[in-house]
């Protein structure tokens, strides 16, 4: 067996595997081949592979010497026609991406996207976007006070009282908990909005206080993920929401819904009535933003609110980052790797089927094959 270790594309600075993990696969006797320079930007060098025992390669003799290929981000599609009959594990949001996934399907490719995983108590070991979010969570919160022009805590001083920072945060998921916490740490006072009742419970232990608004659908069977809500309780919830932003100097958007646009939460009215010197963090900016303003990978201002859209804050920590991403795919590999270090694909896990979606020349994903228009045969043999 042997697993091949890609170098990401510029814009990222994680990578899938840091030393240490590769040393828990090569001990098992798994041949790793790394991309020349694939750790870089993880402060992991090529040395401290090879001291795990991996062999250093150039990106086209991985492709084609490796079994297994682990690239967080989809190869550029120049290098694919090297990926023949592989298995690829990353993070390629099949959902956004159903085309693609259609021509790796074409090529024989077998697809394992962490993003797909079933959010279950025995998937938390392997869950990518947890780890992930954690990490955004906390820098969005660091971010907002390196941009906010004021302090975040309250101060009692000779020269005055500064009143602390009101932090609003859009979602407690992983995310908008971690950055909750984060924020009440630097003493910023904390609302929360979130569809979910259930989370009532975490967000105020953790200090903050949690907006209700009534009539949300049942979230409770979405596996984790939020769901689409009617019109009549979008319309309370913007109600409640403009409140809270008129008021607030941080706000944190965090809500997503799997395979389609981010719902705008924070219209252009509510960014006006803000003060200026506020700051929005956006983190669903890759899937069109909780604002309508926000653009994706940039820094705008707007009616004097500074507006972050940045869906990638976990590259900006890219050690811990990759070391959590590492801990999650071996955790992975364990179901599809047998003690022999062989390849052993069960298909009545629901893990690896949840993971799957391209197998045997189709689309193996429901909801992907739905996408693209291509009916549901089942999983073929290995």
């Amino acid at each position: 067996m042997t697993i091949g270790l890609l170098k990401e594309p510029g814009h990222e600075t994680r990578v899938s595997l840091l030393a240490e993990a590769v040393a828990t696969l090569t001990k098992k006797g798994i041949k790793i081949l790394v991309e020349n320079g694939a750790g870089d930007k993880a402060f992991c060098s090529n040395m401290d592979y090879e001291q795990a025992g991996a062999v250093i390669k150039e990106k086209k003799e991985v492709l084609q010497a490796s079994d297994i290929i682990l690239s967080i981000h989809y190869p550029l599609q120049s290098v694919m026609s090297d990926i023949q009959s592989k298995i690829l594990i990353g993070v390629y949001q099949p959902l956004y991406n159903a085309g693609l996934m259609q021509q790796w399907a074409n090529q024989g490719i077998t697809t394992f996207s962490l993003d797909m995983l079933p959010r279950t108590t025995r998937a938390q070991a392997m869950d990518v976007l947890s780890s992930q979010a954690n990490i955004a969570g906390y820098k969005a919160a660091v971010m907002a006070a390196q941009l906010y022009p004021r302090y975040f805590p309250m101060f009692m001083t000779a020269a005055g009282t500064i009143k602390p920072a009101k932090v609003l945060i859009l979602g407690a998921g992983v995310a908008g908990l971690q950055a909750i916490a984060t924020a009440r740490r630097m003493g910023a006072v904390v609302e929360v909005f979130d569809t979910r009742p259930a989370v009532k419970e975490e967000v105020v232990s953790l200090g903050a206080k949690f907006i209700e608004v009534e009539g949300a659908a049942d979230a409770s069977k979405a596996g984790g993920y939020a769901v689409e809500q009617s019109q009549e309780f979008m319309q309370r919830q913007k109600a409640r929401i403009a409140e809270s932003i008129a008021k607030a100097d941080i706000v944190v958007t965090t809500a997503q819904i799997p395979g389609k646009k981010a719902p705008v939460l924070v219209t252009e009215d509510m960014i006006s009535a803000m003060r200026k010197g506020s700051v929005i963090i956006d983190i669903a900016a890759a899937t069109g933003g909780n604002t309508p303003v926000t653009k994706n990978n940039e820094t705008i201002a707007y009616h004097g609110v500074t507006i972050v859209g940045n869906s990638n804050l976990p590259a900006t920590m890219p050690s811990d980052a990759s070391r959590m991403y590492g801990k999650n795919v071996l955790n992975f590999l364990q179901l599809i790797i047998n003690k022999e270090a062989e390849l052993n694909l069960n298909w009545d896990d629901d893990l690896v089927k949840g993971s799957c979606v391209t197998h045997g020349g189709e689309i193996t994903n429901e909801r992907v094959k739905t996408l693209v228009g291509v009916k549901s045969d089942g999983f073929g043999e290995v």
